[in-house]
């Protein structure tokens, strides 16, 4: 008896305990819209009314709420057990409660506005043989002024010359934020460039705890470089002078919207204890609650350089939540495509209310070959700002110099301890790419004692050579270059060889070529809407840096830059946000959608050689890498056709593909008991998986050229498809006019045709002035 009540006794001690003990996390209870009906502290009243009927006291809620979103998400953020979420997601007027994802963006200019022909006079860029030339597209937009592009990421270094106000005028009335202070940040570092800036940290200090000093600024002071690099890359000044660390691609940096306001959200944040060369980390409740405001306060377009480490179904992906209630405000969100590539089904942003982009090259180089002993030349590229002291040097592949016990398969990465200095001091060392990082092989030879190295891609890098600013004279070479220097070793005792000085080469081709790194379609969350939508320069960008980082952000790199170079789709995506910054302020009345279309409608899909766009490997690329094909902003600012879609079209989207909670996003909105097919969206492509049958399509296009007008279709479809369109031609006679199609797409039965795999076409309304393109994919059962 004794021993029961003791054990009694034990349980209830022990219950509270284990109850206690139960793991949390942070997960958003999601509410979908605000009605508008309650004031803010009423919206948190309500919040905590439902957080607190699931805590057993009114102290622990209060210490787990994280956020209470109040603008135009309706939601919280907060400490929960899975029973607690689970109590929560059964509740009335709940639309969805998933764990927080904790992100890591990865590197996912002087020259690459002029590629595209902004900078350009008329008539004197080859890309761009068109009516209106760039200085006229920057003119009719005034340079973007008074348009306000958001940028989530890292912060800022308000310093920089590319974020002057210098002849700005008084900020747009319609800006309703705040200059937020913190650590190294006050009032005085926003002015009339960057008018607004805020911090979001809760998330991030639910995991790690305070934020280190020595890691990053508790402000939105950018410790980093990413978030400076992508801020100027959308809206920097235009600077005159401006080159990389030696010397390297001078010329005139600037954003895309030069005279765009920009508001600064820090929702990243350097990673406790790691490199800040392996990224930073981003919490979803942080960049939730980043969104939420930039929505209430005004902005015009979010460009967001962030992905996830794999495609989140919608009602799971927060940057697609917060895009979807940005669409309702018609603030169009453009986000990054990811750094996962080449494998398909990677891409992250999938949503279709949302613009996702993928990263492509320049026509801009800086040769650095290598000379081997027997005379044969290998074009490298490099940025290194350091020469060799002398001609020759004895060259040996890392494979051959390493310490004992490094596993078989990565002999040749140059990886962190594992090459041998007796065997290295003096020479140039060959390393591959595979494992860890570019700058980080450099490192490792330079702690060997080695005097340079040659960086050689692998196969799947091919032809695209990211340089990097290493801490040694170095060079990067393709994969075939890597093998032919392998081969000169191999075939002799003493191999030696020379790494010449790098210069810069403008008008460089083949360009643009695909990034290998650029993530890649099919979307696997719907594979009926075809991304990415459309590539911009994102290899070896030149934009301003945080000071308060070093060009590499490796730790043994003390050198400190005001421009630098970065790549990634993390490059790429502002970009096409300064784009639609311009396109915004040429046409203020249009929606997200029509700004998107026109950009993915007039894109290009050749190179400066004539021919078609190739990935690294020289293959020839295809929509699932560029989506509708590189972007021309000065042709999408006069499109001819548009392919229109409203916030509602968005909701009836949902209703067929998002899970049956997101069909109560909006209170007043409700789903047909017989909703279209996701291929219905009003897009400006399409793509059809298993195709085993006749599919019918329906777009909608909107006259927004001339009167007068008639357009022909035409179609290259893909090999074992038939595709037809009814009516074939449509006539216009004033502007703003609509036009519905259908367009039949069925199997050919050809039995020579291989059915594995997506087959990719395209179809086009011509009127013989403009050519309104779109990408297709299919694929046969």
């Amino acid at each position: 008896m004794k021993i029961i009540v003791s054990c009694f006794f034990l349980n209830l001690i022990l219950a509270p305990l284990l109850a206690s003990s139960v793991e949390k996390k942070v997960y958003i209870v999601y509410f979908g819209e605000h009605n508008g009906e309650k004031a803010l502290d009423e919206i948190e009243k309500t919040h905590r009314s439902y957080f607190d009927s699931v805590k057993e006291s009114e102290e622990e809620a209060k210490s787990s709420l994280i956020y209470s979103y109040k603008h135009s998400i309706n939601g919280f953020a907060a400490k929960l057990t899975p029973d607690e979420a689970s109590k929560l997601s059964g509740m009335e007027e709940v639309v969805s409660v998933f764990p927080s994802h904790q992100v890591k963006y990865s590197a996912q200019t002087t020259r690459s506005w002029e590629f595209v022909g902004l900078d350009e006079r008329e008539g004197q860029s080859p890309w761009n043989k068109f009516k209106m030339g760039g200085e006229d597209l920057l003119s009719k937009a005034k340079y973007g002024k008074d348009i306000i592009i958001g940028v989530m990421d890292s912060g800022v270094w308000p310093e920089s010359p590319s974020f002057s106000d210098e002849g700005m005028g008084p900020i747009p009335k319609s800006w309703k934020g705040i200059c937020q202070e913190g650590i190294a940040f006050n009032s005085s570092h926003c002015n009339k460039k960057i008018i607004g800036a805020r911090y979001y940290v809760k998330g991030f200090e639910s995991q790690f705890g305070s934020v280190n000093a020595t890691e990053d600024y508790l402000s939105p002071r950018d410790m980093d470089g990413h978030g400076t690099h992508t801020a100027s890359t959308a809206a920097g000044r235009q600077v005159s002078n401006v080159a990389a660390l030696g010397g390297f691609a001078k010329g005139t940096a600037s954003g895309g919207a030069p005279l765009a306001r920009l508001a600064i959200y820090k929702a990243c944040w350097a990673i406790p204890n790691q490199p800040k060369a392996d990224g930073n980390t981003c919490f979803a409740e942080d960049m939730l609650a980043a969104m939420d405001d930039a929505i209430a306060d005004g902005v015009d377009i979010l460009s967001v350089s962030i992905v996830t480490p794999e495609p989140l179904p919608y009602h799971q992906d927060t940057i697609g939540l917060g895009a979807l209630h940005a669409a309702k405000r018609n603030i169009l969100v453009v986000c990054s495509a990811g750094n996962n590539g080449p494998a398909p089904g990677t891409l992250s942003n999938p949503a279709p209310w949302l613009i996702t982009v993928g990263a492509s090259s320049l026509d801009r180089a800086f040769f650095a070959p290598v000379i081997l002993g027997n005379g044969l030349e290998i074009i490298g590229q490099s940025v290194a700002p350091y020469k060799l002291k002398k001609d020759k040097y004895p060259l040996v592949y890392a494979g051959d110099v390493v310490v004992p016990g490094v596993p078989q398969n990565i002999t040749g990465q140059c990886l962190p301890g594992s090459l041998e200095p007796d065997k290295v001091k003096g020479k140039i060392v060959v390393c591959t790419r595979g494992v860890g990082l570019r700058v980080g092989k450099g490192i490792e030879v330079k702690r060997a004692a080695g005097v340079g190295f040659i960086l050689a891609n692998s196969q799947t890098n091919g032809n695209e050579l990211s340089c990097d600013v290493h801490l040694l004279p170095a060079t990067a070479v393709t994969y075939d270059g890597g093998i032919k220097i392998l081969e000169y070793i191999n075939s002799t005792k003493n191999p030696i060889a020379m790494i010449s000085p790098a210069r810069t080469v403008l008008h460089y081709k083949p360009a643009p070529f695909m990034a290998g790194f650029t993530s890649q379609g099919p979307n696997v969350v719907d594979p009926n809407i075809l991304k990415p939508d459309i590539t911009a320069p994102g290899l070896n960008i030149l934009a301003a840096w945080s000071e308060a980082s070093s060009p590499t952000k490796f730790p043994e790199d003390h050198r400190s830059v005001k421009y630098n170079f970065f790549s990634g789709t993390s490059m790429s995506c502002p970009h096409v946000s300064g784009a639609a910054a311009l396109l915004r302020a040429i046409h203020p009345d249009w929606s997200i959608a029509a700004i998107k279309s026109a950009l993915m409608t007039t894109t290009r899909i050749t190179n400066n050689f004539g021919k078609p766009i190739t990935d690294a490997a020289g293959n020839i690329a295809a929509p699932f890498q560029f989506g509708s094909g590189h972007f021309r902003p000065i042709r999408a600012a006069d499109p001819g056709l548009i392919y229109d879609s409203s916030y509602d079209d968005y909701l009836l989207y949902l209703c067929s593909v998002g899970p049956k909670a997101l069909n109560d996003i909006n209170p007043t909105f409700k789903c047909p008991d017989e909703p279209p097919s996701s291929v219905n969206l009003n897009y400006p492509s399409f793509a059809i998986p298993n195709l085993n049958g006749t599919v019918i399509i329906t777009r909608t296009v909107t006259n927004v050229g001339r009167c007068n007008r008639k357009y022909f279709f035409k179609a290259k479809p893909p090999p074992g498809v038939r595709v037809k369109a009814s009516p074939s031609t449509l006539y216009f006679d004033q502007i703003g006019q609509k036009k519905s199609f259908n367009i039949t797409v069925s199997p050919r039965n050809n039995p020579t045709v291989g059915k594995s795999g997506y087959g990719f076409g395209w179809y086009t309304w011509t009127d013989g002035y403009y050519r309104v393109r779109s990408p297709m994919a299919v694929s046969l059962p």
